[in-house]
């Protein structure tokens, strides 16, 4: 039987034509292997001379090699004979799928890579966004790491943060505290004012420019409201609210200031 084999007919026919196949293939594989590490390093280079965000060209650069190595797996199928139309169609379909499945997952993933370009915010800075205020402690492609003031772990997912209203306190260099003293209608107005503007200047952390701002803002009910409105720098603004509050509350009742609290007055008729 093995005598009737054509072998010249068959290693023309089958063995050299695949041989040859197999080998480009292989070349294909292994040059194109070679080609995309070389785009992905020049597209870091460029995206770094950019300063883009590190997390973001990790991620493009992933994506990137991912996309160049299945294009070059389906040239070498190519190469090889096999049908790759409907490999392709095969794999747009469980794209489809796949995207439909995570539709939340992509809304955060888009919602971080907004986030890290337009930078509504940084690392370190304190926030109030998707419900929770923090202190950013990481962000990611699909979510924002932040730690709350009793030293809790937040993870906010990025859709609900870019999704809502962002408040960064960390943004401006410098903040105003605004606060309201009540004092009662028989006491000493311009006294209670001469107070509050000698707390302020004695403090040196409170800025000279912008001005503090002290007035009389309502005649209320029970009191007579100021307004205290001195500028801080930013971190400085709890540790000078806590602080002037209870100077003005030792300081009032040192000098005869009550600070009244609402009472309402009943008479027989």
């Amino acid at each position: 039987m093995l005598e009737n084999i054509d072998v010249q007919a068959m290693l023309s026919t089958y063995v050299i034509p695949w041989g040859i196949n197999i080998v480009l293939a292989a070349l294909i594989y292994i040059v194109g292997r070679i080609l995309a590490k070389i785009i992905v390093g020049i597209v870091r280079k460029v995206l770094n001379k950019a300063k883009m965000d590190n997390i973001l060209i990790d991620f493009i650069c992933s994506i990137l090699s991912a996309a160049l190595l299945l294009f070059i797996i389906i040239a070498a199928l190519d190469q090889l004979g096999v049908d790759t139309t409907s490999l392709i169609a095969l794999l747009g379909a469980a794209g489809l799928a796949v995207g439909l499945a995570l539709q939340g997952s992509l809304q955060n993933f888009a919602s971080g890579v907004m986030l890290i370009v337009f930078r509504p915010f940084k690392t370190g800075d304190f926030i109030d966004a998707g419900g929770v205020s923090g202190t950013v402690e990481k962000i990611s492609i699909f979510s924002t790491m932040m730690r709350t003031g009793d030293n809790r772990e937040i993870i906010v997912p990025n859709g609900s943060i870019y999704g809502g209203t962002i408040t960064n306190f960390s943004a401006r260099d410098t903040r105003r505290i605004d606060m309201v003293f009540g004092i009662g209608y028989d006491d000493d107005l311009k006294k209670a004012q001469d107070i509050l503007r000698g707390l302020v200047d004695s403090d040196e952390r409170i800025l000279k420019d912008p001005e503090t701002l002290i007035a009389v803002s309502e005649l209320a009910d029970s009191s007579v409201n100021f307004v205290v409105r001195p500028w801080v720098k930013s971190g400085d603004y709890w540790a000078v609210k806590f602080d002037l509050t209870e100077k003005v509350k030792l300081t009032f009742d040192e000098q005869g200031i009550s600070i009244p609290y609402p009472q309402m007055d009943i008479h027989k008729s």
